[in-house]
């Protein structure tokens, strides 16, 4: 079997993914884990892509948001906030 993937690799390839995708389409996380499986085939597992999500989400650096399904996004500004 080839190298696994590191977790900081693989936390960052999903927040890349979830940025790009961000206005454009709603991920879910088994569309995440779909995408990370394709990219490194069987050097990740549906585990490594859970943990990664959840590192995003403890950390804040994803939120889920739920319309009709959950999602995973990054975390909107208010208005306000911005200044």
């Amino acid at each position: 079997m080839a190298e696994p993937v590191s977790k900081e690799e693989l936390v960052e390839k999903i927040y890349e993914v979830v940025t790009k995708a961000q206005g454009k389409k709603q991920l879910k996380a088994g569309d995440i884990t779909k995408l990370m499986i394709k990219e490194y085939g069987d050097r990740v597992t549906k585990n490594d892509v859970k943990y990664a999500i959840k590192d995003l989400i403890d950390n804040a650096r994803c939120v889920y948001t739920y319309f009709g399904g959950s999602f995973i996004e990054i975390p909107h500004e208010e208005g306000a906030a911005k200044h």
